[in-house]
């Protein structure tokens, strides 16, 4: 019988640390070792997602992006048993629990504590179906596993970790100082059978002479017994979107000004990263000036979109954004952003952060949405009809999305003018174009390198020179031999308590 899969954990000593970009490193570093691979994340926190096809009986679900790009690093196929808990913030105390893919209301209204013991039997058996199926199996913590007002509850970090009998990496971030304190202070707190389950600690985002360093990780080792494994060079330029963050704008990109107008609830600002890794002047931002300059504009997907819309009319952001479309320049509407762009938006049950009613948008496209309780989820290939203006480039283009949505919108009448114009072949209720103004429902758009090609004269980086990039770094910056001895049996006594 085949043995269960080896694990790697990478933990961080806060949110931030760089888990994330090294768990995808070393999903494609064990897969060019010729190991079959796949990425485990027992509960995401985060509002960029992806949608996985359905496959084994299970039907089509959702996964955060991070690890979605990690099995794509693993060169695997994107299962929701990957993630198998993804937490939605709507807002600051409340999160959509979609588990295995799906939705679940109930557990979305019950108290923090109390609904581990509902998620973690999910994740253990997720963990185990996958560590049957692959050679190596790359996990990602969250957070920090020193968090001990929460030590009870902790199954991402601790419980995973001694379930899947894992060699642990620990990360800290040296570039915003105090690593070394981080490093330590997390091992004194972390779960005692964690801890000796560490193989290694992990500087990230060095900068500057590494000589210098010493001899702080000689004392850390004689205080831990952990040694410092990899010192891993800042990186400017990974190629990775950011997992929750508002990514930075490009130094060196040139052409015209495309901004993302950032709202409080803003989703999947990820599937923007091809623009930068293009060479285009993306900026994400919420100032009037930086708005009011934009050659085009974009409005991202949002978790809450009533709650956006009536921040824009607050923020006096809305009239930018009318104005834009008035003027004639680009604007591109994605999913909640298409939502927003309507003239009414009506949630009767509350799906969205709890509280029913209806909301006014924006009103520069004649539609209304009605948000319904099952989540529109697919990804599959699609075709614009005739576009006009500059859209007209896309005119017949097939490219791939994704549909990751509650509500459903329909074309009201407006006396005068011209309606929106369906922008899908066969797809009329998913996307109209009007004017200068082209929304869809569908995500993914700009992943597209022809989509870039025909708009911009771009294209981006292909994700596979990406992955491998950021497997260079790491077999650069480990010591030699680390990362395969990670793969050796267990130098612990493994708990039985995976409870």
């Amino acid at each position: 019988m085949k043995r269960p899969a080896r694990a790697v954990m990478v933990l961080g000593c806060t949110s931030g640390a760089g888990k994330s970009w090294l768990a995808t490193a070393l999903c494609r570093w064990y897969a060019r070792q010729g190991l079959k691979v796949a990425p485990f994340k027992a509960q995401n926190m985060s509002n960029h997602a992806r949608v996985v096809p359905a496959a084994a009986g299970r039907p089509a679900g959702e996964i955060g992006s991070a690890q979605y790009f990690q099995a794509l690093a693993a060169r695997a196929e994107p299962d929701v048993r990957m993630n198998p808990v993804l937490l939605k913030p709507e807002a600051d105390t409340r999160s959509q629990v979609v588990l295995m893919g799906q939705v679940r209301p109930e557990l979305t209204t019950m108290p923090w504590r109390e609904r581990s013991q509902h998620l973690w039997p999910a994740a253990l058996a997720a963990l185990q179906s996958l560590r049957e199926e692959v050679d190596v199996l790359v996990i990602e913590g969250a957070g920090s596993p020193a968090e001990i007002n929460l030590a009870t509850s902790d199954y991402v970090n601790t419980r995973t970790a001694r379930a899947a009998e894992a060699a642990c990496l620990l990360v800290a971030d040296i570039d915003r100082g105090g690593a070394f304190a981080h490093l330590y202070g997390t091992h004194a707190l972390m779960d005692a059978q964690v801890a000796r389950q560490l193989r290694g600690f992990v500087l990230n985002r060095f900068r500057g002479d590494a000589t210098l360093l010493a001899p702080a990780p000689a004392q850390l080792q004689q205080l831990t017994g952990v040694p410092t494994v990899a010192v891993v060079p800042m990186q400017h330029d990974h190629g990775l979107p950011e997992e929750d963050a508002v990514p930075a704008a490009h130094a060196a990109a040139t052409g015209p000004r495309v901004v993302v107008l950032a709202t409080p609830h803003a989703s999947n600002l990820d599937e923007f990263e091809p623009l930068r890794q293009a060479g285009v002047a993306v900026s994400f931002s919420r100032d009037a000036e930086t708005l009011r300059a934009a050659d085009w504009l974009v409005l991202p997907g949002s978790k809450h979109t009533r709650a956006d819309a009536q921040w824009l009319q607050a923020q006096g952001l809305a009239a930018l954004v009318q104005a834009h479309a008035a003027a004639g320049r680009p604007l591109l509407a994605v999913c909640g952003g298409l939502q927003v762009l309507g003239e009414q938006l009506h949630d009767p049950q509350g799906l969205e952060g709890g509280q029913p009613g209806s909301t006014a948008g924006l009103g520069v496209l004649p539609l209304a949405t009605r948000f319904q309780p099952a989540k529109q989820l697919q990804r599959r290939g699609y075709r614009f009809g005739l576009l006009q203006g500059v859209w007209a480039p896309l005119s017949q283009l097939c490219f791939e999305g994704y549909e990751i949505h509650l509500g459903d919108s329909q074309l009201l009448p407006r006396p005068g003018g011209m309606p929106p114009q369906p922008a899908l072949a066969g797809s009329p209720g998913l996307g109209w174009q009007h004017g200068s103004v082209l929304a869809l429902y569908l995500h993914g758009l700009l992943e597209n390198p022809a989509v870039l090609q025909a708009l911009f004269g771009r294209r981006p980086r292909p994700l596979d020179a990406v992955f491998d990039g950021l497997a260079d770094t790491v077999d650069a910056a480990f010591q030699p031999g680390v990362l395969r001895s990670l793969l050796d049996p267990p130098n612990f006594t493994p708990s039985p308590d995976t409870a």
